[in-house]
């Protein structure tokens, strides 16, 4: 073997752009990590998602006909919702097979991203926080801000209930309680508990995750060459 060759296997087979990852030919990783930065920008030593990097991705990751499906990595604290719902939007309607698999927290804004796929996995020891939506600075008029919040927070729960089992109702269930939260208002849920609300559609890890992933491309391919034959 010549030093060309060692020098090549001894490359990685994938280098890291702007959260996604390119796991082989057939499938892509998006990870959603830290806080989702919005508008302003996070400080310095805080890690982030930046949604200005994640919607352009999304958006290669559509038009390239050589992926096939895109497993998505959470393990985020929330953040700005607009560009938390964004992201959820558009994994949402990618035409390729999607799976998310939550990782030590898919709080607040990561719920909806963590829906958004075509099937969700949790670890066991992953939690999952629903809380009322949050502001700060000064309120100018208290009442039509509060209506404001309410249909922010409502667009929320709309989305979370299209791309999961749980009912809008429950969701603000979940988002109104008093009893679990020292400081806060809102429920966390262990994975399993996330599961049994029908926010996430399993309990697994990464093996679970990328088997649903194949299966979902398979199924894909299937319908597509079954279109062909017909037409």
């Amino acid at each position: 073997m010549d030093k060309q060759e060692t020098k090549q296997k001894l490359q990685p087979k994938a280098e890291p752009i702007d959260n996604a990852v390119p796991l082989e030919s057939r499938i892509h990783l998006l990870t959603i990590i830290g806080e989702v930065e919005g508008h302003e920008s996070a400080p310095s030593h805080s890690k982030t998602t930046k949604y200005e990097h994640v919607l352009p991705k999304l958006a290669i990751i559509e038009d390239d006909e050589e992926i096939e499906g895109l497993l998505i990595l959470l393990n985020t604290v929330g953040g700005d919702v607009e560009a938390g719902l964004a992201i959820a939007e558009m994994i949402a309607s990618l035409s390729i097979p999607t799976v998310s698999l939550v990782l030590g927290g898919g709080h607040s804004i990561g719920v909806p991203m963590a829906v958004s796929a075509d099937y969700s996995f949790v670890v066991p020891s992953a939690t999952m926080v629903i809380h009322p939506v949050r502001s700060s600075g000064m309120f100018i008029g208290v009442a039509q801000t509060y209506r404001n919040m309410e249909k922010i927070q409502d667009r929320i729960t709309t989305f979370i209930s299209e791309h999961s089992r749980a009912s809008q109702q429950r969701l603000e269930e979940l988002m109104l309680d008093t009893t679990q939260l020292v400081k806060d208002v809102g429920t966390m849920l262990e994975g399993k508990d996330a599961v049994k609300e029908g926010l996430i559609d399993e309990v697994g890890g990464i093996k679970e995750a990328l088997a649903k992933l194949y299966e979902l491309i398979e199924k894909n391919e299937n319908g597509r060459n079954s279109k062909k034959q017909i037409s």
